[in-house]
């Protein structure tokens, strides 16, 4: 059997050529801000790993803000590197800015793999499935059929209203029998006196003659009896 022969991807060697030029870059910036020796090899190392973190999380996930966010900002620090050490930046004298800032991106490197690694995406979550419904609620009775020879259960005769008949008398209903006439009660004269001292009483003070609640309320008699005062007095 004979053995592929071996092709040579030409998009693959671009991009190692590209890493390494990236990866010098990146290193000469470092040492000329000031980290030495194995550091300034780390720096390149850390830059590449979070652009790509960031990128495999676009591939993965989808877009987000955050994997653009690490992604931009891992890009910018490649290319200002390239930028910076093509001769428009003097090595032998580095900015103060610059260096402050090649010293503080291990910490924001760390944060950002920090971020892409244990976050959530930003996707919205999809909506649940509504709950199925009771047996009860989606399975009607059945309704029956003349097919089915299922006839529906008859009225009762005790709830069937009956018919009038229109040639029938009208059953037109007895009076109620009237109530017993009570003969009005005795009075004794010494009340009837009493009554009236208490109506002229009330005449010299009020002008008017006394009616028959405050003559009542002034004898403190139930009602039966102060009409019988009052019949006498008038």
């Amino acid at each position: 059997m004979a053995r592929p022969a071996l092709r040579v991807d030409a998009v693959l060697v671009q991009a190692v050529i590209a890493g390494a030029l990236s990866f010098a870059h990146l290193h000469d910036l470092a040492a000329a801000a000031g980290q030495s020796g194995w550091k300034a090899w780390a720096y390149p190392i850390s830059v590449d790993l979070l652009l790509v973190a960031a990128w495999r999380r676009l591939r993965s996930d989808g877009p987000s803000r955050l994997a653009w966010c690490w992604f931009v900002i891992a890009l910018v620090a490649s290319l200002g590197a390239n930028i910076a050490t093509a001769g428009l930046l003097d090595l032998d004298r580095v900015p103060a800015w610059l260096s402050i800032l090649v010293a503080a991106w291990p910490a924001l490197a760390f944060m950002g793999g920090t971020l892409l690694a244990h976050s959530n995406t930003d996707h919205p979550a999809a909506p649940e499935a509504p709950a199925a419904a009771p047996e009860s609620e989606t399975c009607p009775e059945p309704v029956a059929s003349p097919a089915s020879g299922s006839v529906p259960a008859a009225v009762p005769e005790s709830e069937e209203i009956p018919a009038l008949s229109a040639a029938g008398p009208v059953p037109v209903p007895e009076p109620a029998p009237a109530l017993p006439v009570t003969a009005a009660p005795p009075v004794p004269a010494a009340l009837v006196d009493h009554a009236r001292k208490v109506a002229a009483d009330h005449h010299a003070r009020t002008g008017t003659r006394i009616d028959l609640d405050t003559l009542r309320a002034r004898l403190g008699v139930p009602p039966q009896l102060a009409h019988a005062i009052a019949a006498q007095l008038a």
